[in-house]
């Protein structure tokens, strides 16, 4: 079994806020991603580059997020190929809840808080890493049983990128998860097996 993985193509929403500034530096956020925002003409083209990319990849089904940007994504992958697509909310984005829309380790601690594994944060709206990690990390489980002779692509978020790499490499010792976070219709391929006793 092969999962794939792969982030939507680009917003106008992702260009906004691509640069922000946390603390004094400067880094990626989607923290004020809007849930409902269609990809942009770069966008489009990412998801086009990224089809001829898998134009000649084995998958058999596609796992997508269900808001707009991954299925526009994941239906230029699929055009002219009889892939089917279905949705799941489990790889739907993390939750941002009161911090949804403020400015990262200026209104709240992103770096070191918010996105800290270790530090295991519970929050009164947001969704806790742990139970985030959790959500993704039984979505990894359902599917390797369901799928387990499949190729899989998944069409999700940057973030969700995060609990993926740590599911099948373990927690990083640094606790520095936002480096796992993909770019734009970049994508990670992972093996799996399912050994039966």
């Amino acid at each position: 079994m092969k999962i794939y993985v792969t982030r939507h193509g680009e917003t106008d929403w992702n260009v906004k806020h691509k640069n922000i500034k946390i603390g004094n530096n400067i880094k990626n956020s989607s923290i004020t991603d809007d849930d409902f925002i269609d990809m942009n003409t770069i966008g489009i083209k990412q998801a086009e580059n990224l089809a001829k990319q898998l134009k000649n990849t084995s998958i058999d089904l596609i796992i997508c997020s269900p808001l707009p940007r991954a299925k526009q994504t994941a239906e230029i992958i699929v055009k002219g190929r009889n892939i089917p697509i279905i949705f799941d909310r489990d790889i739907s984005v993390r939750e941002f809840g009161e911090h949804k829309g403020k400015v990262a380790d200026v209104d709240f601690d992103f770096t070191h808080g918010f996105w800290s594994y270790k530090a295991n944060i519970k929050y009164k709206k947001a969704e806790n890493i742990r139970d985030f990690f959790n959500r993704v990390y039984s979505f990894l489980d359902k599917i390797k049983e369901k799928y387990e002779d499949k190729n899989i692509l998944l069409v999700t978020h940057g973030s969700i990128g995060i609990p993926i790499y740590c599911y099948f490499n373990g927690i990083p010792d640094d606790d520095n998860l936002l480096k796992y976070v993909l770019e734009n219709c970049e994508i990670a391929i992972y093996e799996t097996w399912i050994y039966h006793t």
